[in-house]
């Protein structure tokens, strides 16, 4: 990642937490677990409080990530219709 990519927005608020310190975006390591086997991603895009530390995270980025850990993820989507069509005829195939 570049340099620029590490540095947060001007944009912040302030923290629910301890309504103290203002949340700024940052880009953390993103640590859950998956089963037994604990993930880590690092340059994950949160907001973090100056005073508490408090952490929210991106919605939008966790979103992208529950689809990238998803067990059907990169896996084929043709329903069992067109899996079992013994007919000879080709289907169609509409994501």
């Amino acid at each position: 990642m570049s340099e620029d990519q590490h540095q947060p927005f001007d944009n912040s608020y302030s923290c629910r937490e301890c309504q103290a310190g203002q949340m700024r975006r940052r880009f953390v390591t993103y640590f859950t677990w998956l089963g037994e086997e604990l993930i880590t991603v690092p340059d994950f895009p949160a907001w973090v409080c100056d005073v508490c530390g408090r952490r929210e995270y991106d919605p939008r980025a966790l979103n992208h990530l529950s689809l990238l850990l998803s067990p059907n993820a990169g896996k084929n989507n043709h329903t069992s219709a067109d899996k079992n069509n013994h007919s000879g005829k080709k289907t169609a195939y509409h994501p």
